[in-house]
């Protein structure tokens, strides 16, 4: 596994923690792109293995 590989996996699991406290404090609705942010490094991630 590349570092780059790695920084992405540890970005998007620590915007996973992060979203999710968002959620419980404030809501879904503004912590919403905290949300789309961790899946969108997740996709780059699983497009980055394929490859």
């Amino acid at each position: 596994m590349k570092l780059f590989d790695v920084l992405l996996l540890s970005l998007a699991a620590a915007l996973v923690i992060i979203a999710i406290y968002e959620i419980m404090t404030v809501g879904i609705g503004q912590a919403y792109w905290l949300v789309m942010m961790a899946v969108m490094l997740f996709f780059l991630y699983t497009y980055r293995k394929k490859g």
